[in-house]
Parts: structure tokens; sequence; C-alpha cells
């Protein structure tokens, strides 16, 4: 089968299915009525700890494997940097009205499209992770590309229902959480690309992969599964994704 042997071919299937799992969770949040906040921090913290065990065991030690701790090092705060550098320099708004950015934007670029930013911001890195899983065995990288679109559907969720309260549009809000997931399928697609250029670069794009994930799930993603005191519910849905990644990755 093609998908074997062709890596932008893996990573364009293996992109589509998160951008699946997105929709799935967008969906779930426009036919949602009302919902309790601590719903949304246990399934974001149950993302957060499928992201965190994933760069470690789906891209950081594979990038050791393929080269060497320096590789794997240099990838992995190159990884840190860049999205620190795209998170400073583009205007965006957080879920909790915390805003980023150049402050000269500040009131000048409508909320809907400051929280756009945040959600491509928060993707690139998860896109970056399928891309790059897509170059390891067949098994490994659907594995990762699975598990990300399992952690998905309460991202999609958590991008649907608050969107839906503010446009006051379900066909807005599911339109925004679908594109959301599909930039991942265009992040993988792209990191895809450049590892057919050059497979030498595997082993560091991996690790730019795990350090981009290991940055949003430090500085996106716990903050907001906490803002509303749902701590205990936090930690229960951390660890339950982290058991879940260990269990998938265990299946590869």
């Amino acid at each position: 089968m093609f998908l074997e042997a062709d890596v932008l071919g893996r990573s364009l299937i293996f992109g589509l299915i998160p951008a699946l799992g997105t929709s799935v969770g967008g969906l779930i949040g426009v036919l949602t009525p009302h919902s309790r906040e601590s719903y949304m921090d246990f399934g974001l913290s149950f993302a957060a700890g499928l992201m965190l065990v994933a760069s470690f065991t789906s891209l950081l030690i594979p990038s050791i494997e393929l080269s060497n701790i320096y590789t794997a090092l240099a990838g992995l705060v190159a990884g840190v940097v860049m999205i620190l550098i795209i998170d400073k320099l583009t205007p965006h708004e957080h879920l909790e009205d915390r805003f980023e950015g150049p402050a000269k934007y500040r009131g000048r670029v409508k909320t809907l499209y400051l929280m756009v930013f945040a959600l491509l911001i928060h993707n690139i890195p998860e896109g970056m992770a399928v891309g790059a899983g897509s170059a390891l065995e067949f098994e490994k990288g659907l594995a990762l590309s699975v598990a990300i679109a399992i952690q998905d559907v309460p991202e999609g969720f958590a991008v649907a229902y608050p969107l839906m309260g503010l446009t006051r549009s379900r066909f807005k809000a599911l339109s925004l959480a679908v594109l959301s997931g599909f930039s991942e399928t265009l992040a993988s697609v792209l990191t895809g690309l450049v590892i057919e250029i050059s497979q030498g670069l595997i082993p560091f794009i991996l690790a730019l992969a795990a350090g981009a994930m290991i940055y949003v799930v430090s500085d996106e993603v716990i903050p907001e599964t906490h803002k509303y005191g749902h701590e205990d519910v936090a930690t229960l849905g951390f660890v339950t994704g982290f058991v879940t990644m260990l269990f998938l990755d265990s299946l590869a």
C-alpha cells in the first residue's frame, strides 16, 4: 500500500484524522445547550496529559533513537522558541479573555478573530507532530494521529461552545471549529513535505514538534484548565489523558 512508503501521503491522511476529531467535538459543542465548566476543564486537561506523553514517547524518544541527544535537544529548544516567537508576535485572545501579542492590536481587532488566531497557534504543534510522526513506522504514526484526534474531541468542544456564545450562530461556531481542525491537516502536510525534501531532518523535526507541543501545553492548555477553580477535576483529566496515551503508544 502506498501509504506505507509515502511520507507525504501519510501526512495528509493522518492529518485528516485529528481534523475529524475536532469536527466531532465542535458538533457536540454547538449542540450542547448548557455545560458545566468542570466538563471543559476535564476535557482540556485530558488533552494536555495526552499531548505531554506523546511529546516524549512518540517524538523525543524516536528523535534520540534516530540521531542523538544533542540533535533532540536542539530540536526541542527550537520548537519552544518558534512557538514563543509566534505567540508573542501574533495578536490573539484566549478563551478566558487573556490578550497576548503586540499591545497596539488590542481593541483594534475583533475578539472573534483574536480567538481564531489563538486556535491556530494552538493547532500548529499538533499538526507538526502528526506530520513528523508520518515519517515513523506506519503503526506508530497512525497511533499518534489517532491519539491526537481523541484529544481533539474535547478541544473541539472547548472551541465551539464559547464561540457559539460569542457569535450567536451555531454555523459560525462549528465552521471555525472545523477550520481550526483542518489547520492541523495543513501543518501536517507542510511538515511531511519538508521531510520528503530532506529525510535527514526527521530527528530534528520530531524534536521540534515535541518542543512546540510542550510549550503549548504549559502556556496555553494547563492555565485554561485551572481558571474556574476545578483543580481536582483538571488533575484527574490530566492523569486520564496521560495513561490513555501510554496505553495507545504500547499498542503501536
